[in-house]
């Protein structure tokens, strides 16, 4: 495309956003980025774009600007915004950042080896980077996971392939991009208000199948993964492969007897399976990273990565904080801070890997029901603290599934309410216990992100081991 005196129009300022700017002013296009906000963070950021010619409109994210020829968006401008309508009647194509990166790839561009799913993403793709490199091949975890992919495929670096975490936000407005291999963790419901169904996120989420050519790698405890593989248009010869905690079948990876072995990348896969590294390998080896390890596997299996380099790369891989993140052990009690769980699904992995809990949960629901995780958990429950501005629906759940355990519901949502929780799960503990914290809900009701919550947790709990030292 000759970028030349194109006007295009940019969505959002922001870590999307800005790097999209830049990259097109630099290709001679003439770019007008808009945003709803207009903060002082975005005057400053609006000011270092200007410098460079591009024209900023802040506070004004709903119209179209005249003479449009293209609008790149940041993921998560919701698809019913006035300006996206407006482009649509007047025929103008609408493209995330990824769909603007995948067209910016240069002659001999690294093949991209991507993974969706409801929960799960960024660990998976930050481990199969780390099994890549174990390998000595040239590359990096990018996309959702914090690097833009726009700088990665016009940076000066360049790399073997990429290791790309890709949000249902971004698959929506990515028609073209076709990886190498790619991975669908999990499907549960989350962010329905934006897709508009779970019909819908599903399918956005099956787009990273579309044009594979060598894998496509799927969760076998989870069938609507499968079904989107068999109704994505691949490349002949593409195949279908399974990961599973269980022991696995032919084309498929599993565990058997404690070690993590390939039955789908071996010459006679239907009698040999190629062991790959031991449960212990993982960090932490709890059942939904060990499913996180076997899909980084696959895919890197998928890409030639000998077994060897899997086992190196898993035992070089260290978690981001705040993910089931072992905190301390306080009289015989470990503290587990998972406050990343921002939704049941990823709550009811949690609480799956402990036994007995001592569970503090609670936050903004976003829509979400607690029945279903309620029940499944209910008998691995010590007892629960509750925390946040909906509480309440966590507690209702409670007390129709699980009546016997003993609830603390803190009626407040100030950032000291943590070091409250704490306190209480630590008298409602015995010796062996865990106290989780997987909040089963977003953070901004208390605290800016999850991350700062998971920060509260971990010095509430700091300060009870002081105490005991």
């Amino acid at each position: 495309m000759n970028w030349q005196g194109k006007r295009v129009t940019v969505a959002g300022l922001g870590v999307s956003g800005i790097p999209a700017a830049r990259v097109l002013r630099g290709l001679g296009a003439e770019v007008t980025v808009v945003d709803d906000g207009d903060d002082e963070r975005a005057r400053a950021q609006a000011a270092e774009l200007e410098k460079l010619g591009v024209t900023v409109r802040l506070g004004d994210g709903a119209s179209l600007p005249e003479g449009t020829e293209l609008v790149v968006t940041a993921p998560g401008w919701k698809p019913d915004k006035p300006l996206f309508l407006a482009a649509a009647a007047a025929g103008v194509e609408i493209w995330g950042d990824v769909e603007l990166a995948w067209r910016l790839r240069g002659p001999g561009a690294a093949p991209w080896l991507a993974v969706t799913g409801t929960n799960g993403k960024t660990t998976t793709v930050r481990m199969l980077a780390s099994i890549l490199a174990a390998a000595g091949l040239r590359t990096a975890a990018v996309g959702n996971i914090g690097v833009s992919l726009l700088d990665a495929v016009t940076g000066e670096e360049t790399y073997d392939v990429l290791a790309v975490e890709l949000s249902s936000y971004q698959l929506h407005w990515a028609p073209s991009p076709r990886a190498h291999s790619g991975a669908v963790l999990n499907l549960a419901p989350d962010h329905l208000d934006w897709h508009g169904s779970m019909a819908a996120y599903a399918a956005d989420k099956g787009r990273i199948y579309e044009g594979n050519s060598v894998a496509c790698v799927y969760n076998v405890a989870d069938p609507a993964t499968e079904d989107l593989v068999r109704a994505a248009d691949v490349e002949e010869g593409c195949r279908a492969i399974g990961f599973t905690l269980g022991t696995p079948g032919p084309s498929q990876l599993g565990v058997v007897d404690g070690i993590l072995v390939d039955r789908a990348f071996v010459e006679n896969r239907r009698e040999q399976a190629q062991e790959l590294a031991h449960v212990s390998d993982v960090d932490p080896p709890v059942p939904h990273n060990i499913a996180n390890a076997l899909a980084a596997a696959a895919l890197a299996r998928a890409y030639g990565v000998e077994p060897a380099a899997v086992r190196d790369g898993l035992r070089a891989f260290r978690p981001d904080p705040h993910r089931i993140e072992r905190v301390a052990d306080v009289a015989g009690v470990t503290y587990i801070d998972d406050s990343k769980a921002t939704n049941t699904h990823a709550a009811e992995a949690s609480l799956a890997a402990y036994d007995p809990i001592v569970w503090i949960a609670g936050g903004l629901a976003k829509g979400a029901t607690f029945d279903e995780l309620v029940g499944t958990s209910a008998k691995r429950l010590r007892g629960v603290v509750l925390i946040g501005k909906d509480r309440a629906l966590i507690r209702e759940a409670l007390a129709r599934h699980a009546p016997e355990v003993p609830v603390v519901d803190l009626d407040r949502t100030d950032t000291g309410a943590m070091s409250a929780a704490v306190r209480e799960a630590a008298r409602l503990a015995q010796p062996g216990d865990t106290v989780l914290m997987a909040p089963a809900c977003a953070s901004m009701d208390m605290f800016v992100n999850y991350n700062k919550r998971g920060e509260a947790f971990a010095d509430a709990v700091h300060a009870l081991a002081a105490e005991h030292a």
